[in-house]
């Protein structure tokens, strides 16, 4: 099968870089695998990397000065890659694939990745869902759910799969240790590291970590350390650091491309996000042989088992943080074992052989689907579109016949005829 992975992201793309390299070089044993991605970003030049993987430069974000030049760009890519499928991974590189795919005679299924929460019901989503998109895949059975009410239909859950195998590697051992002596100066075995791999944006709830700690008392906060990889902290949440005395038990690597660097050296994971459909971060610790704080929100519940090989807490929550570290320091033992459970969890059920094939199906299932090129399907199609235009002029004439009704009878004048005076 020939495969075209897109990505709109220029620079770290989070989430989104892990699935696509994932899937890429995963993938390339048995496929023609390209990606398409944003020139400078670190995807690009990750797959660069890659052995029997194609990379392309395109912009999916182009300025109005080049939109058409590079819209022609990505049309010639996938014209003359003849491309079995296009998967499309966020609105706008779905978009321009729609907009390049616009009645090509040999025209690729479209899959698209859902990996957010964000509304799916604008008319740019009822668009791309009607005319450019064969299946969907669904991250979490949250987003399942989400897409449930949607457009959005043939809609298969496949989660992330993570590498369980190298994660804990033995050789990495002496590798992770002198990464904690480095950070944390000693390798004290009764100290406490609490690491997250989830990045150090606002929503990503790591604040509340650090307020969580102020309500220890100092002997017990001094046995904690964290160690936070993701873009380097803004000065505002610095001072928030600074503010609760600290900086000096708090540690921050920037971004990293192997994750094992900061959970190898960790005791206790953590993803305390505002919102989240999944989470690499989570799944990646718990193939580490980590437990994981999360927050009760979106897909991260569909990862932990509260109290078996993690903790669930609210969300912004200080006070239920503060309990659980309390409940880690009464029983140092109990964290060896929920790891251990975590760990075989993952083993179970997030393993990266089970998520290629699953995503291997899908695009099976949508090239199975992709319609003859008849008279009827352009015929259906042309009436999809006038379906599909006319249903929002209707609404836009109906609102404009209202306002102008409305604006009529309040500049309705009623004229007064004078009496007469010899009346």
């Amino acid at each position: 099968m020939k495969i075209l992975l897109t990505n709109f992201h220029t620079g770290h793309g989070g989430g989104h870089l892990t699935y696509i390299v994932a899937l890429a070089k995963g993938l390339s044993l048995q496929n023609d695998i390209t990606v398409a991605t944003p020139a400078g970003s670190a995807l690009l030049r990750q797959v660069q990397g890659l052995i029997n993987v194609d990379a392309i430069p395109i912009n999916f974000r182009p300025c109005i000065k080049t939109y058409f030049r590079d819209l022609r760009h990505l049309r010639r890519v996938i014209r003359h890659g003849r491309f079995d499928i296009v998967h499309v991974n966020g609105s706008a590189d779905h978009r321009q694939v729609m907009l390049a795919t616009w009645l090509l005679w040999r025209r690729p299924a479209i899959v698209f990745t859902k990996h957010n929460d964000y509304p799916t019901g604008s008319p740019g989503n009822r668009w791309r869902a009607r005319f450019a998109t064969r299946h969907t895949i669904a991250v979490s059975a949250y987003v399942a759910q989400l897409l449930s009410t949607s457009a959005y239909r043939a809609v298969t859950i496949v989660r992330h799969g993570v590498d369980t195998q190298g994660a804990c590697h033995p050789d990495l051992r002496t590798a992770w240790h002198a990464t904690r002596r480095r950070l944390l100066g000693h390798d004290d075995a009764g100290h406490i590291v609490l690491g997250s791999t989830a990045g150090t944006g606002a929503h990503k709830g790591w604040l509340h970590l650090i307020d969580a700690l102020t309500h220890l008392p100092p002997g017990e906060r001094s046995r904690f350390s964290v160690i936070l990889a993701g873009a380097l902290p803004t000065a505002e949440q610095l001072a928030h650091v600074q503010r609760c005395r600290l900086r000096d038990q708090v540690h921050f690597t920037g971004l990293i491309e192997n994750p094992t660097e900061v959970l190898g050296c960790s005791d206790v994971a953590f993803v305390l996000s505002y919102r989240e459909t999944l989470s690499y971060a989570c799944r990646e610790a718990m193939a580490a042989g980590l437990p994981v704080i999360v927050t009760g929100t979106g897909g991260l519940t569909e990862n932990v088992d509260d109290g078996v090989d993690g903790w669930v807490v609210p969300v912004a929550d200080a006070q239920a943080i503060a309990a659980v570290l309390r409940a880690i320091l009464e029983n140092p033992a109990r964290v060896g074992a929920m790891g251990a459970a975590a760990r075989r969890k993952s083993m179970a059920a997030f393993g990266m052989a089970e998520f290629l094939d699953a995503t291997q199906a899908v695009y099976a299932l949508a090239a199975a689907r992709r319609p003859a090129r008849t008279v009827a399907h352009w015929r259906d199609r042309a009436h999809d579109a006038v379906h599909a235009i006319g249903m929002p002029l209707r609404r836009v004439v109906s609102r404009l016949g209202q306002t102008f009704s409305s604006i009529q009878h309040d500049s309705e004048v009623v004229t007064v005829r004078p009496e007469h005076p010899d009346s």
